[in-house]
This record gives C-alpha cells, sequence and structure tokens, in this order.
C-alpha cells in the first residue's frame, strides 16, 4: 500500500447527536494511532451546540475515560472554518472578520456518529467543497443511518433480514393503537430503537406487550422515527469488518462475537463503552469454517448491494440452526482500540495504525464528483 506522506488530514469529531462523547473517543484513538511522519493532523471538533473549533493535537490526543467520564469538545475553542480556496479545500481559523492559520486539506476523516454526520450529511458538505474523505458517501451512509430505510434496500437487495415495524411520528400520533397492533403481530420479545441513532443509546428489549408503549416513548426521545424489530431469540451477534478494495471485491475480516454474560442483558450504551464485566468481545469468533464463510460472505454482499464505500461494520444474527440475518450496516463504527472494527482488522493481520493509514489512502485514491 502507498499513502502520500505528507498529507494533511482533518479529523471532524464530536458534534450536535447523543453520540457526541462516543465521537470525541474514537477521534482521539485515532489521533494517537496516526503515524505523524505520514499524515499531518488538523483536528476540528463541534460542539454539542453545532459550533466549530479547532482543537490542538495534544488536546485530541489526551480524550479518554476518565473516571467513567467520557470527553467533550470544549466549546471556548478558536473558531474554525472549512472553505474551497483556489487551489483546493482548506481550513482556517476565524479572528474576527478574518481568516488566519489557513492550511490546504488533502483529505477529511468525519469520525462523527450517528445523525448530522454519520448520515450523509456531512458528506454531502464534502462533495460541495470537493474534500476527499474517508468512508461512504452521501446515499450509503443516509439510507444506512436509517434502521427502517437500511432493512428496506436490503430487502429488496434479497438479503435475509428480520422482521420490523417502523413506526414515523404522524402513524403514532394518528393511530398509536394501530401501531401497537403492528407490533404485537411480531411476536416477542422485540427490540425498541430510535431509527436514526447509534451506540445503542435509547434502545430496550420489550419481553410484555405492556411494557412497549413506555419503550417508544423512550426511544422517541432520541429520535421521532422509531423501529421495532422482532427479536432474535438464542441468536448468536456476530460482525464483521469490511473494507473497500478499488481493485476488486469488499474486504472482509475475521468474525467477532459479542457474548452477554446473562440472557436478559441488552448490548446498550453501558455495555459498549462502560462495561463492567458483563460483556465480551470474542475476537476472533469461534466458528466452523463454514459458517465463517457463509458470514463472510454475506456481509461483503451487505457492504456491495448497500453501494459502501471505504468501511463498513455489518452486524449479523446466526440462529441456533446456523442461518445468518443482517441485522445493521455502520458506515462509521467505533474506532477505538477496544472497538470491534479495528479489532477485527488487528486479528486478520491488519494492526490499528496501518488501518487508519489505509482508509486514508483510500480516500486519496477515490474520485471526486459523481463515481
Amino acid at each position: 500500500m502507498t499513502s502520500h506522506p505528507t498529507a494533511r488530514l482533518a479529523l471532524i469529531f464530536g458534534g450536535v447527536s447523543s453520540e457526541h462523547e462516543i465521537s470525541c473517543l474514537t477521534a482521539g484513538g485515532v489521533a494517537r494511532a496516526i503515524d505523524p511522519a505520514r499524515f499531518d493532523v488538523v483536528g476540528i471538533g463541534i460542539t454539542d451546540a453545532g459550533r466549530w473549533v479547532r482543537i490542538p493535537h495534544a488536546e485530541l490526543t489526551s480524550y479518554e475515560v476518565v473516571d467513567g467520564r467520557l470527553p467533550r469538545v470544549a466549546s471556548d475553542r478558536p473558531e474554525a472554518v472549512l472553505l474551497r480556496g483556489p487551489d483546493g479545500p482548506q481550513v482556517a481559523t476565524r479572528d474576527g472578520d478574518s481568516l488566519v492559520d489557513v492550511a490546504d486539506v488533502d483529505v477529511a476523516f468525519a469520525l462523527l456518529h450517528g445523525p448530522w454526520g454519520e448520515d450523509g450529511t456531512i458528506q454531502g458538505l464534502f462533495e460541495m467543497l470537493g474534500i476527499r474523505y474517508v468512508g461512504a458517501g452521501v446515499a450509503s451512509s443516509a439510507i444506512g443511518m436509517d434502521k427502517d430505510l437500511m432493512k428496506r434496500a436490503m430487502a429488496a437487495a434479497g438479503l435475509p433480514v428480520g422482521s420490523w415495524v417502523a413506526i414515523t411520528p404522524a402513524q403514532w400520533r394518528d393511530d398509536a393503537a394501530g401501531c401497537l397492533e403492528r407490533v404485537d403481530q411480531l411476536g416477542y420479545p422485540v427490540f425498541v430503537k430510535p431509527a436514526r441513532g447509534g451506540s445503542s443509546i435509547g434502545i430496550a428489549r420489550v419481553d410484555d406487550p405492556s411494557d412497549l408503549k413506555a419503550a417508544i416513548v423512550e426511544a422517541q426521545r432520541f429520535d421521532p422515527k422509531v423501529v421495532v424489530e422482532q427479536g432474535f431469540v438464542g441468536a448468536r451477534e456476530i460482525e464483521v469488518a469490511v473494507l473497500q478494495d478499488l481493485a476488486g471485491p469488499p474486504r472482509v475480516s475475521l468474525p467477532g462475537e459479542i457474548v452477554m454474560h446473562t440472557d436478559d442483558r441488552v448490548y446498550d450504551f453501558q455495555a459498549k463503552y462502560l462495561p463492567e464485566e458483563q460483556v465480551t468481545l470474542q475476537v476472533p469468533a469461534v466458528l466452523t469454517d463454514d459458517l465463517r464463510e457463509r458470514v463472510q460472505d454475506l456481509a461483503a454482499r451487505t457492504f456491495a448491494a448497500m453501494d459502501v464505500e471505504g468501511l463498513a461494520r455489518v452486524d449479523l444474527f446466526v440462529t441456533a440452526d446456523g442461518v445468518p440475518y443482517v441485522n445493521e450496516l455502520n458506515t462509521m463504527p467505533g474506532f477505538t482500540r477496544t472497538s470491534m472494527f479495528p479489532m477485527m482488522w488487528a486479528a486478520t493481520g491488519l494492526d490499528y495504525p496501518e488501518l487508519i493509514a489505509t482508509l486514508v489512502d483510500l480516500a486519496l485514491r477515490r474520485p471526486m464528483g459523481l463515481r
């Protein structure tokens, strides 16, 4: 693999979604792993109020979990501006009515999770400004963020997906009883989720119909559109990391498995980021050769069918009789060293710094415009 030795990389993180802290945690991990001899890093944080600010590299590399608290973008840092300069994209600092510290940008790496970052919005900005960027494009980012649209697209492509019900704000307002009846037809347990959320924030497992309404209302705190999925009882939760290959089919990692220590636990925000011996991430997953090949093939087909660029993590369920189903596609997975995506690639032979370099190289080589 070749990489531009002096590429300036704009790391963009934080954001206004409920996953602000997770994005900062990811950005800190990436910043600490980047080879300074190969990449010049510019930190651009987005506060939870939506203000873009310049974050010094030393501050960015300090983003870690401290005493159970996750990092956040400080709001008192100098304002950052992305612009399309005469010779290409640039980043600058606003100083009153002037722009200072103007620097060219070769690649943007948006480490944003959730809406207003992972959902095609910032990807559209990059396209408009002519900035090469890591990861999926506008359409696949937007569809991948919406669990309802994602499942529709996967089903239309012939991929095996479980049954689900989407509840829009208008449907809930006009016919809440009908929404509950539609969910009842799925069979319990069900999982209630914000349609356009991530990091398992706002999800709930519902085993009894009497608890369904409260779970929907709770999910609506994070997204007015809600998805309710039929539960896969007794299924294994398998994940596969996927990388784009500009010269051939997608590259797939060895699979990993999420092993919950109790049957009633949900792989929620607490289990993902603040674990207390309640979950084990088994990498690589213990699978027969045949099953491993089938889940890897399904992950690659999902990546291709959804027209993803750069990277994705494909989450699957494998039933007790060995049948794999696609659960979700994540176009910007968690990226700390202890996140599943880099752990699976490390087990496959691609370590964390080289994984980051590979993604930047893909972005540098990818053409701009329609492709």
